[in-house]
């Protein structure tokens, strides 16, 4: 543990050195190459942590972004012109291209570094983590930016009006939505619909509720398929998710609308006079589908999907994130890995919009706004991180057979025969 620490205070202190304009890094003259998928209002924020490196560097870095980076990034990697730093959304692309050795790995003193300064620490080194072309698994990314999905979504006014108070376990929660009904309301929206995604909105229930039921060990063996995705276990997630989307009294629309309701109209049912629901569970992204004029923190608010208090498993959350991996290794990319990690570069984008981060030295009331700040401290409270499941699972899978199958389910077909189907088309692709 000592060795740990001290490694961890190396890093620490390099990190810092790069937050001090007294002993900044003088890369002057040097090119820094950047590539990622954000555009728009995501580039313009992250141009601004980028001008805070070369001001303290004076290193000359360009950013590009592209809505087709999981392709390029690919190709570019192939024609031997690969950027000097990839920010990857997903980390399965980030294995398959350590894997084929096309990233440089970081070292043991950034994986210390972020065990000790990060929420649930273990959890983002064991998704910045991969395996080598010779199977040594070392750390390749380092993380930056976060998304929660844990949440559940109402109207302050409507629990206020009704007299119902925030639920702490999920065992208070389903007796909420029991009481719900028994005062002639629904308590749930839930939607499915995506066009030629319909589905995704259910597989991120059934991953939170396998992180409710479940340790992190078996939601990852799920995730590989270490363990079958018909395994008991995983059809008992799949059911408690139909406790809410399967019962007619329970979501609006009854059962049948919840596989046609398209996921950006599900949660307008808060805003209705009368309610057509009280809560709907979604991601933090939900409020751009809000009616015009929703003022968050007002009209509409959020509390974190809460655990078992019987199972006893802490507070997981499910979400996703940025990794920041090196694809052409140089003294400015080493540097700028490094300064991602300080408080001064996750402030800069914590005061503008759309970033979380789970790095417990920030100061939160840098956060732009209250919603922001308030994720960030379901992030900053998370004992497991853990990345969407789906996102992680073959292309086949986690953006086929489990969307597809999660809309057999809601419209009647047994979790079984569900998990059956989709564990079939594991083993049709192994």
């Amino acid at each position: 543990m000592q060795k740990k620490l001290l490694a961890g205070a190396s890093v620490i202190a390099m990190l810092f050195a790069l937050s001090s304009g007294a002993n900044a890094q003088d890369l002057s003259g040097q090119k820094l190459s950047v590539f990622g998928p954000w555009l728009t209002a995501d580039q313009e924020n992250f141009q601004k942590v980028i001008d805070g490196f070369v001001e303290k560097t004076g290193a000359d870095v360009e950013y590009s972004g592209s809505d087709s980076f999981e392709q390029q990034i690919v190709i570019d990697v192939q024609a031997g012109s690969p950027p000097n730093i990839a920010i990857f959304p997903q980390p399965g692309l980030a294995a398959d291209l350590a894997a084929r050795g096309s990233l440089t790995p970081l070292g043991d003193d950034i994986k210390d570094f972020v065990v000790a300064n990060y929420a649930a620490g273990q959890s983002w080194v064991d998704l910045s983590s991969y395996p080598d072309e010779n199977g040594n698994t070392q750390l390749f990314a380092m993380p930056f930016k976060a998304d929660v999905k844990s949440l559940v979504w109402y109207s302050p006014d409507n629990f206020a009006d009704a007299g119902y108070a925030v639920p702490e376990t999920m065992e208070d929660l389903l007796a909420l939505s029991e009481q719900i009904v028994g005062d002639g309301g629904t308590p749930w929206c839930i939607g499915l619909g995506s066009g030629g995604a319909t589905g995704w909105p259910a597989t991120d229930w059934v991953e939170d509720l396998m992180l409710r039921t479940q340790s992190p060990e078996v939601y990852d063996q799920w995730v590989t398929n270490e363990m079958p995705f018909n395994d008991p276990r995983v059809v008992a997630a799949i059911e408690a998710f139909g406790t809410f989307a399967r019962n007619d009294a329970w979501v609006d629309g009854g059962a049948a609308a919840v596989g046609t309701t398209d996921f950006r109209d599900s949660p307008k049912g808060l805003f209705t006079v009368p309610a057509k629901c009280y809560m709907h569970r979604q991601a933090s992204f939900i409020p751009a589908f809000f009616p015009e004029g929703t003022e968050l923190g007002t009209d509409a608010d959020f509390f974190y999907f809460p655990p078992y208090a019987s199972k006893d498993l802490g507070r997981p959350v499910l979400g996703g994130g940025a990794l920041f991996a090196i694809t052409k290794d140089n003294e400015a990319a080493q540097a700028f890995v490094r300064y991602l990690g300080t408080t001064e570069a996750q402030e800069i984008w914590m005061g503008l919009a759309g970033f979380l981060t789970p790095h417990t030295g920030v100061d939160q009331s840098k956060y732009a706004n209250d919603t922001l700040r308030s994720l960030g401290e379901i992030l900053a409270n998370a004992t497991t991180f853990r990345f969407d499941g789906s996102d992680l699972m073959p292309g086949a899978i986690g953006a086929g057979s489990f969307w597809t199958g999660m809309v057999d389910y809601t419209s009647g077909k047994s979790a079984q025969d569900v998990a059956d189907e989709i564990q079939a088309s594991w083993d049709a692709i192994k």
